[in-house]
């Protein structure tokens, strides 16, 4: 899962300890959360900076949350044709697990993995929410 650090980053969820992971607004990426369980461990990816890369892990802890922003006429996030009795945009409830002690850049993830093991080194891919495979899994996890 992707964020902009100056929006939320890894030392916000460290210290707020629990976070809903809200604005999510492509079909694609809000597939993925709805397709996530409770227990299932997450990247933390920071993007839009200057050398973006993972930068810690976190759990999910509660899952088919409605995105309660879709409602808010004050949120870019607001979305007008979403209804509160069918809501478009589902979301997650995560909790902080862990701070990596050595950041694992996109270039790093580009030379270990192929655009088939991971959807993130894919030219082009912009999703904030993507699936990793147990085994690519493992091979990030062993390079913190």
């Amino acid at each position: 899962m992707k964020s902009e650090p100056d929006v939320y980053s890894i030392a916000n969820l460290k210290l707020d300890k629990i976070s809903i992971w809200d604005g999510v607004r492509n079909y694609q990426a809000r597939n993925f959360m709805r397709q996530m369980s409770v227990g299932d461990l997450v990247f933390f990816y920071h993007s839009n900076t200057k050398i973006p890369g993972i930068v810690g892990l976190m759990r999910v802890i509660q899952t088919n949350i409605a995105d309660r922003s879709q409602f808010d006429l004050n949120s870019e996030y607001y979305d007008a044709k979403s209804q509160l009795d069918a809501p478009r945009w589902q979301t997650v409830k995560v909790e902080f697990v862990e701070e990596f002690t050595k950041f694992i850049s996109l270039d790093e993830l580009k030379q270990k993995f192929s655009a088939d093991e991971i959807l993130l080194v894919r030219k082009g891919n912009r999703l904030s929410v993507m699936p990793v495979s147990e085994g690519a899994a493992q091979k990030i996890l062993q390079m913190r």
